[in-house]
Formats: structure tokens, C-alpha cells, sequence
């Protein structure tokens, strides 16, 4: 059951884009069924899910108006994403994070920011949720062009810090290789992204990793303060816990 928070922006979200559609739209040719392509000049009118999941993650030159097939799809795209019935979030670039949507009318884009919050909140307190914990935060952070937000937004908990060591466990690989752990955030703002994912992971993040008894995890953390060689370097990599 979704949380209260998380419900309303739901009903917000379906409220702001009721009725929007893309009424020139033509697909691409190749790739599009024209009765799918139908729906997305038709407002009003329920998408087939697996049509909904295909198109939301389109690349956007197979459109005529990309925004547009986004404000269409989104009173179902949002539901199907907190109810985890879109399948799969973590294998490409969800549509959203590839429209100007902040440049949207002010009340879409703070529809928007809302749900990714709400939902983001709400995963934290599932202990399975229906994705997995990082591919979650991946698509938040990439819809929204920024990380801080979300990373102040991890309140403490036992499953929330569950779901911190997981998500470090996941990131450090490539975070310590001085490697973007995000695949799907391509624009200007993933490098500013992964420094503050780094920034964050080895102070804040670090502390509360300690604090949980994971101190490996802690310890490779705040490795990420220091410069690529002395990372490396350090005498933590000797030691028997640095290999178990």
C-alpha cells in the first residue's frame, strides 16, 4: 500500500496531466504500431501497459513531440513505477530524465519533483521493494538531474540503512575506480552527481554505515575522499578484512 505521501502525489499527478495527449503524433514507422501510436494522440483514453512501458523508455528522435508522449504516458507511468508493475526500471534511459520537464508550467514540474520524492521515501521503508533498492535511486536521481536531494532524503531506519549498505556495496565498485556507478545519466549534470554521490558517501554516509556495523563498508567509503593513488595506496587493501 502506497504511503499517504505517496498517494496524494499520485492524485496529483494524475489531476495536472488529465487529458493530455500528442495529437500530431506519428511514431516512427518502423518500430510504432499505428494503433499504439493511436493512443498517444488520444486523450482519455487508457495505454495498454506494455505499451506504456515500451514508449517510456523510447529513444526520443522515434517521436514527433517527445515532451508530449511524456505528459501523456505519465498518469500511468507514475502509478506503474510505485506499484512495480513496469517491469523493469534499470535497463535504459526512462524518458522523463530526457525532456526539459523543469521547464515545464510550474505546477507539472512540481508534480514531478513530488512523486519522485514520495516514491523514493516510500521505497525506503519496503523491505523487498518491488525494484531493486539501487536501480530506484538511479532513476530518481537521473529523472531529477540531482543526487543531494534524494541522499538527504535517506532517513535512518533499519530498513532504510539496509538498503544504504546494499546501494554502497553496489556503488563502490566503480565509485573507488573513480567510474560512474549511474549507466543511464548521460548529460552535463552526472559528473557534479558523482561527486556528490562520493562527497556524501564518505562523510554522512560513511558514519552511519559505521554506526550500523558495517565497517568495511564504511572504511572504502571514506576512501572516496582521498585522490585515485592513495586510495589505493592505503593500508586498509592489506588488511584480512579488506579481502573477506
Amino acid at each position: 500500500m502506497a504511503s499517504a505521501a505517496l498517494a496524494a502525489a499520485l492524485a496529483d499527478i494524475d489531476t495536472v496531466f488529465d487529458g493530455f495527449a500528442s495529437p500530431h503524433e506519428t511514431g516512427c514507422g518502423y518500430c510504432h504500431a499505428p494503433e499504439e501510436t493511436a493512443f498517444l494522440r488520444t486523450p482519455y483514453t487508457r495505454v495498454p501497459l506494455d505499451v506504456v512501458r515500451y514508449y517510456l523508455f523510447e529513444v526520443p528522435d522515434h517521436f514527433d513531440d517527445h515532451p508530449a508522449v511524456m505528459r501523456r504516458l505519465l498518469p500511468q507511468a507514475a502509478r506503474a513505477m510505485a506499484e512495480g508493475t513496469l517491469g523493469s526500471i534499470g535497463y535504459g534511459d526512462h524518458g522523463l530524465s530526457r525532456v526539459d520537464w523543469r521547464s515545464w508550467p510550474a505546477e507539472q514540474a512540481a508534480a514531478i519533483e513530488a512523486f519522485l520524492h514520495a516514491w523514493w521515501q516510500h521505497t525506503l521503508t519496503l523491505p523487498e521493494p518491488p525494484y531493486d533498492i539501487d536501480d530506484t535511486f538511479e532513476t530518481c536521481v537521473t529523472i531529477a538531474g540531482a543526487v543531494l536531494p534524494f541522499l538527504d532524503g535517506w532517513t535512518p531506519g533499519p530498513v532504510a540503512d539496509a538498503h544504504l549498505a546494499h546501494c554502497t556495496e553496489s556503488w563502490l565498485y566503480d565509485l573507488l575506480s573513480d567510474f560512474s556507478p549511474f549507466p543511464w545519466w548521460y548529460d552535463d549534470g552526472e559528473d557534479s552527481g558523482v561527486a556528490d554521490l562520493r562527497t556524501w558517501l564518505a562523510g554522512p554516509g560513511a558514519a552511519r554505515l559505521r554506526a550500523q556495523g558495517e565497517s568495511d563498508l564504511a572504511v572504502q567509503a571514506e576512501l572516496l575522499a582521498l585522490p585515485y593513488d592513495e586510495r589505493w595506496a592505503h593500508p586498509y587493501w592489506t588488511k584480512a578484512s579488506a579481502t573477506n
